[in-house]
């Protein structure tokens, strides 16, 4: 009875915060009808999931079925196992991502975790990850900033597939905004920039998690990391990932 009565009071107080503070659709913006949920129609028309076929080691879109790697993946090695991403890294998503990174829109974060679960929620519960970890922001790009999106994405991934979320990496000297540098400048960029925050790591899988992939240099050197901690399974999601490539 008790359990009853707060699920209805968390239902009628969250009923109220719709009102007062409206649902915006983290794609364009606008606010959400109640009907239309966590997307307006609109965008929901215009989004591009990553389908099949896509790259067997960075989730990039592939143009012909008969291929299981992009070329990026097929010139290079990386050092987890695989990555997913949920969309395609066009302008709609593009936008979005840099309001969140940039806008301060932070509750976009858990409208991106809802959806990743919704799109590869069977995927992370196969592999079963023994913790989702973000990628993490130096300390002087996080106090500029005041958050770091991937773990606020992160933790939203973790209360959604219900594995535990663990913000245990740390970036030890700044770095170069990557996107400003070609792939060898940012291998060097980031060579030695991340430790784990914890000597005694005893995880077996992990879920290493960003907003955008691009080359894999960043999420290759984290994995490196925790390759010489002992972790042995080390995948990645991104909410999106560039088409080129």
């Amino acid at each position: 009875m008790l359990r009853a009565t707060v699920r209805s009071s968390e239902r009628i107080t969250g009923k109220v915060l719709d009102i007062l503070f409206p649902p915006r659709c983290p794609f364009c913006d606008g606010v959400t009808a109640l009907e239309e949920g966590r997307i307006c129609l609109s965008c929901r028309k215009k989004l591009s999931y990553i389908g099949q076929p896509c790259c067997m080691k960075c989730g990039r879109p592939l143009k012909k079925e008969e291929d299981e790697y992009c070329p990026d993946c097929l010139s290079s090695e990386h050092d987890f196992i695989r990555n997913r991403a949920v969309f395609c890294y066009d302008d709609i998503v593009r936008r979005a991502i840099y309001r969140f990174k940039y806008g301060r829109r932070k509750e976009y974060a858990d409208t991106f975790a809802y959806l990743s679960v919704g799109y590869l929620g069977g995927w992370i519960k196969e592999i079963s990850p023994d913790a989702i970890v973000p990628v993490p922001l130096h300390g002087s790009r996080l106090r500029k900033r005041g958050f770091n999106q991937a773990a606020l994405f992160a933790s939203a991934l973790s209360k959604y597939s219900g594995f535990k979320y663990m913000d245990i990496a740390v970036r030890i000297r700044p770095t170069q905004p990557q996107k400003k540098l070609g792939y060898a400048a940012r291998r060097k960029n980031l060579k030695k920039a991340f430790k784990i925050r914890q000597n005694d790591v005893k995880l077996d899988t992990v879920l290493l998690v960003d907003d955008i992939y691009t080359t894999g240099s960043t999420l290759d050197e984290l994995a490196g990391v925790f390759k010489d901690n002992g972790v042995k399974n080390i995948y990645a999601l991104t909410i999106s990932i560039g088409i080129g490539g």
